[in-house]
């Protein structure tokens, strides 16, 4: 018998991508929408306070990816839900705040940081919180069954089925065969 593991945020599905297809469409996604929610709420700071409108598109943002997570980048071929969503929007709430603390330490440590130091800062603890919401929404929000990450596919070799049709036991290499 031929055992090959697939690994995916659903077992039961064999058409959900694995880990690293999942990962690549959850920058693709979540990077596209985020440049674009970047340039909106630059747009939309000229009608209102600026954290209003940050809040706003935040909301907005991460509604939209919770949905393009849920159909594309973990494959569940269905809409979200309002526990997805609401476990999205905690694990989004954790990575601003730990960009935030990390601009927040910049700033204590250094009063006066060129831009170019900011955006290194920033776009790296972006980076490390992005790859903990990839594992936490890939782990327990979007997985299903039992085993939340791996599930053994066992299919049948074509020596198996024709030892099947043709009436004749396996040989085992561990045993000698009977004379």
């Amino acid at each position: 018998m031929d055992t090959s593991t697939r690994t995916s945020a659903n077992p039961a599905d064999p058409t959900a991508p694995g880990p690293l297809a999942s990962f690549a469409r959850f920058v693709l996604c979540g990077g596209g929408i985020g440049l674009l929610s970047s340039g909106a709420v630059a747009l939309l700071a000229g009608l209102m306070p600026w954290t209003a409108a940050n809040a706003l598109i935040t909301v907005g943002s991460t509604l939209l990816c919770t949905e393009l997570h849920s159909r594309f980048t973990f494959g569940t071929g269905q809409r979200a839900g309002w526990r997805r969503h609401w476990q999205s929007a905690g694990s989004a709430t954790a990575a601003y705040a730990v960009t935030t603390a990390a601009m927040l330490i910049l700033h204590m440590v250094q009063p006066s940081p060129g831009m170019l130091t900011e955006q290194i800062v920033y776009l790296g603890a972006s980076g490390l919180a992005g790859i903990g919401r990839f594992l936490v929404l890939r782990l327990f929000v979007f997985a299903t069954g039992g085993n939340r990450t791996t599930a053994p596919i066992r299919t049948k070799s074509p020596t198996r089925v024709r030892q099947q049709a043709s009436g004749t036991a396996p040989l085992s290499i561990l045993a000698p065969a009977p004379a």
